[in-house]
């Protein structure tokens, strides 16, 4: 028995920077026999002297006893060894990354991937996570969504250091917009919208592209002052026209919108920022080092990287992961909206949604989600996530956690009886 109590005390002493405690050396051995409950008066000064004795070793020399008598204990750690991310790459200072969710709703399963390897690496790296809520389009903005994504992320265990909000920085969007149209790259079109796009696939210039730049920033003037109606006027971001991927030839980077009201604030703009413009400021005004988003964003960074090369920024390290198919779940915010207006489901936390408020309402455990998603990693590799492949493993960690809970409740009170 001596020597079982000694294996499991060297086994805790080595988990726990070498002093191991009574009270887990005792609930080891009762898992290890049960019956053993009925003798809890002759183990406990047996297990009291052999933990003194090996919290007063080194703890090199406890390792290498441990190794000596109880091997397997080493195998089964590097077995169950916790998956961990990939270092990032050219990390030179502080490390500064964000989240950027539009507010037309809470969020869902998919988001939560985003948010909680952004969080993981800015954890690491005792860096900086920005929140930066994207409402520049006035047609997909609700108020409360505002305070539902910050909910969902306290959900997750998300860590914020900063909020910024894109609708209080129009006029540093403005600000950019003006001096590219000075430098003789952007241009605002007057042509009609398909027939532009028609040229554009045919890698052939607008006939506004090439006009003297005075004329483009009067025409900004009369963008803002709203002498042009929706669709009128357009501002585009000039690229390489022969790019071999059409979507990265010229690029529009704002619209006029005169008849919508946005929910923060009001009709105080009319000309609105589009996401490949906007998010580019942002990223180089906020000094992000590491933007990591899904490979679906690939022809939006080639976009944004534009910008950055016209102003001469400095880059921030793009990681691009693989796409995520979540099967049975809806998670379409247009299609949730609907359904809940016409009676379909009781709410955002309707349990047959993949909303984090309704993983939340099934008392699924963030830890869980943590875990699946930094096992997933950040590869290039697409996955499917199926909630029949996934839902054993999230209600096992729960399970466990439960019965975790409760066994530690039974030794403290065990320990409390015997006085330990």
């Amino acid at each position: 028995m001596e020597n079982e109590i000694r294996k499991y005390t060297l086994q805790n002493a080595v988990e726990h920077n070498g002093k191991a405690e009574e009270k887990s050396v005792l609930g080891k051995i009762l898992a290890f026999d049960p019956a053993l409950k009925n003798s809890i008066r002759d183990i406990i000064p047996i297990i009291r002297k052999v933990v003194l004795e090996v919290n007063s070793m080194d703890p090199e020399k406890q390792k290498a006893e441990l190794k000596d008598i109880f091997p397997e204990s080493f195998e089964r750690k590097k077995v169950t060894e916790k998956k961990i991310l990939p270092d990032l790459q050219n990390v030179k200072g502080e490390v500064i990354m964000r989240l950027a969710p539009s507010p037309s709703g809470p969020l869902h399963i998919g988001h939560s991937r985003m948010a909680i390897l952004n969080d993981e690496y800015a954890k690491r790296y005792g860096g900086k996570l920005i929140l930066r809520i994207e409402d520049t389009n006035p047609l997909n903005v609700e108020n409360y969504a505002y305070d539902m994504i910050k909910e969902d992320l306290d959900y997750l265990g998300v860590k914020i250091h900063q909020v910024v909000i894109q609708s209080d920085r129009f006029d540093l969007y403005y600000e950019y917009a003006k001096k590219l149209l000075e430098m003789g790259k952007a241009y605002i079109t007057l042509c009609d919208e398909k027939e532009w796009r028609k040229l554009k696939i045919a890698k052939r210039p607008c006939p506004d592209r090439d006009i003297d730049s005075s004329i483009h920033l009067e025409r900004w003037e009369n963008m803002l002052s709203g002498k042009y109606d929706d669709r009128e006027a357009v501002y585009v971001v000039k690229t390489d026209l022969y790019h071999p991927n059409p979507a990265i030839r010229d690029w529009a980077a704002f619209r006029i919108i005169k008849n919508a009201k946005h929910p923060r604030i009001g009709q105080k703009y009319i000309v609105y920022p589009l996401m490949n413009f906007s998010v580019a400021v942002d990223d180089h005004d906020l000094g992000l080092t590491h933007v990591l988003r899904g490979k679906d964003h690939l022809n939006n960074t080639y976009r944004q990287l534009y910008i950055f090369d016209y102003f001469n920024w400095e880059k921030p390290v793009y990681i691009h992961y693989g796409k995520v198919r979540i099967e049975g779940s809806i998670l379409k915010t247009s299609i949730i909206k609907k359904g809940i207006k016409d009676g379909a489901f009781k709410g955002w936390d309707d349990v047959r949604l993949g909303t984090l408020l309704a993983l939340k309402k099934r008392g699924i455990d963030p830890e869980a989600i943590r875990k699946y998603w930094i096992d997933v990693g950040i590869k290039d590799v697409d996955i499917i996530f199926s909630w029949e492949n996934q839902k054993w493993a999230l209600e096992l960690m729960i399970l466990e956690r439960i019965l975790t809970s409760i066994y530690q409740t039974l030794i403290i009170l065990i320990s409390r009886k015997m006085n330990i």
